[in-house]
């Protein structure tokens, strides 16, 4: 059965973003400090389509995170940094012309737009009807295989409340942000129930995985 499957860097005070995110700082003050971890990686770099990079103990970690995924579910807010009804189609996410997803990609918005298509098989397709029409359009196109879903903090936590996440992937970077976009905000904590099913310590962060029950 396909899994909604949560993969996240989170700072050790419980931030996925710093404070004041902007197109020119998409990932707040101090939020790509966060990812130290992974930018080395031969995995990342592929990912981009270059050669070279490290291989480490998060390098088996990443490969279990990519595989038999079929769709990602993200926020508006992850996909970029406009507010408010589209003011045209001129943005077209922050990763260029062929982001490193190659599959379809839901994104959650108050605002219709039609779907983008990108190059090397990645489809932005744009949900304004909630997160449980997301993760059903995500697992259709899935056909299967399991959904990631890639934040931000605000979309994540939607997930979180409903339950209808299966597995938390978490990445904890040794890392204070202090301020910005927390997971798991304003939840019922003790709805949420937690099996340990991985630790891994890696260079700069530490990758732990739960099973939601």
């Amino acid at each position: 059965m396909s899994k909604l499957r949560l993969t996240i860097t989170m700072s050790l005070d419980g931030y996925v973003a710093g404070p004041d995110q902007s197109e020119e700082n998409p990932l707040g003050v101090g939020g790509m400090d966060l990812h130290e971890w992974f930018f080395p990686l031969k995995e990342f770099r592929e990912m981009h389509g270059e050669a070279g990079g490290e291989v480490n103990a998060s390098s088996a970690v990443v490969e279990q995170r990519l595989a038999n995924v079929g769709a990602t579910i993200m926020g508006r807010n992850m996909f970029g940094p406009i507010r408010g009804p589209w003011r045209d189609e001129s943005w077209r996410g922050w990763w260029g012309e062929n982001p490193p997803f190659h599959q379809p990609v839901f994104v959650l918005t108050h605002h219709s737009r039609e779907p983008l298509q990108m190059q090397g098989g990645t489809a932005f397709h744009f949900v304004s009807d909630g997160i449980e029409s997301a993760l059903r359009q995500a697992k259709d196109a899935a056909q299967g295989r399991d959904v990631a879903l890639a934040g931000g903090a605000a979309v994540v936590n939607q997930y979180l409340a409903a339950g209808l996440v299966d597995e938390i992937d978490i990445s904890i970077a040794p890392l204070i942000l202090g301020s910005g976009q927390r997971l798991f905000a304003d939840l019922d904590h003790g709805r949420l129930k937690l099996t340990q099913i991985r630790a891994v310590d890696a260079p700069d962060v530490t990758h732990i995985k739960y099973k939601v029950s």
